[in-house]
């Protein structure tokens, strides 16, 4: 049995540059043209895929996080809980290329740890099934597809590829 290892990109990177930043958001848009078959273009994905503004407004409240800035890192992420049906927790660390895809429903806990290139579809919840402050929320390796509805709980690992 192989050990999987999870390649995550510490979120307060994109904020050495804001070069950085839009490029990161230039590869999010492709993401989506690369694997939702029902997009039409990059504009529509730009300014309609609420998954993709919940991960834009993902790495802004993880970076205030990282800051030690907790109030308004939970302030953002709930925001952008209200304004797209998605809720990610500020702590919780994503990879690149992550697509949420019709994603009202989807939650994604404070330790949870998402690889690249991962794919979730709508009602998916990433949560913990601890009440201790350690890691209790899933970690995803690269590559990884979860269905619509799927729960995956708890401090486990779902390897890349899977």
């Amino acid at each position: 049995m192989t050990t999987n290892t999870v390649r995550t990109v510490p979120l307060s990177r994109p904020f050495r540059g804001l070069a950085n930043y839009f490029a990161a958001i230039r590869r999010d848009v492709q993401s989506a043209l690369e694997r939702d078959p029902a997009a039409r273009s990059a504009l529509e994905i730009f300014l309609l895929y609420p998954g993709l503004h919940a991960i834009w407004i993902h790495r802004i409240s993880h970076w205030l996080w990282m800051s030690n800035l907790k109030l308004p890192a939970r302030w953002l992420s709930q925001l952008a809980r209200g304004l797209t049906g998605i809720e990610i927790h500020p702590g919780a660390t994503i990879g690149q290329g992550l697509f949420i895809d019709h994603g009202m429903g989807v939650v994604i806990g404070e330790t949870a740890e998402v690889g690249s290139d991962v794919t979730l579809y709508h009602g998916v919840t990433l949560g913990g099934t601890s009440l201790n402050k350690g890691k209790r929320h899933p970690t995803i390796g690269d590559r990884v597809t979860i269905g619509a509805g799927a729960k995956v709980l708890g401090n486990i690992t779902i390897g890349s590829d899977s």
